[in-house]
């Protein structure tokens, strides 16, 4: 898909936001919804998408909506930096299938990068079981 595809109401986050698919969530307001990527490239690798804006990537967004994300981004991204002491984080976003986009919902990775572990490979991987992306989860909530 190219950056001006045509927003697919049925993608996975789509389905997540309405609760048609579970998530491991770390924080949800009336515009934007924050959890656990499950294909995640290192601990504590997290998402944070708007729930209303039909985008698909970056250019489709209005800049009301646009402040919702990253005010929340920015939320999270410090409660993942008190919650699991990582050496930095990495914000990541995707605009289009040749630029790495997977899932066609406009959204945001931060990525906790620790100096010991190596990062994953986007979108690469197995899924991993909430039950083991839990705790990890708890540990960024509670600095929320």
């Amino acid at each position: 898909m190219s950056i001006q595809a045509t927003y697919d109401p049925d993608n996975i986050f789509a389905k997540i936001i309405r609760g048609e698919m579970p998530c491991v969530k770390l924080y949800e307001d009336e515009n934007v919804l924050a959890f656990m990527d499950v294909f995640p490239q290192s601990e504590g690798h997290c998402l944070v998408v708007h729930k209303k804006a039909k985008a698909t990537n970056l250019f489709d967004i209005g800049a009301d909506d646009l402040n919702a994300l990253t005010i929340v981004m920015q939320k999270i991204g410090q409660a993942v930096a008190d919650g699991l002491s990582p050496d930095g984080i990495r914000i990541a976003q995707f605009n289009g299938e040749p630029a790495g986009q997977t899932v066609f919902h406009l959204h945001f990775h931060i990525i906790p990068v620790y100096e010991r572990s190596k990062l994953g490979r986007h979108a690469s991987g197995g899924p991993v079981d909430g039950a083991i992306l839990e705790p990890v989860a708890e540990k960024i909530r509670v600095k929320l």
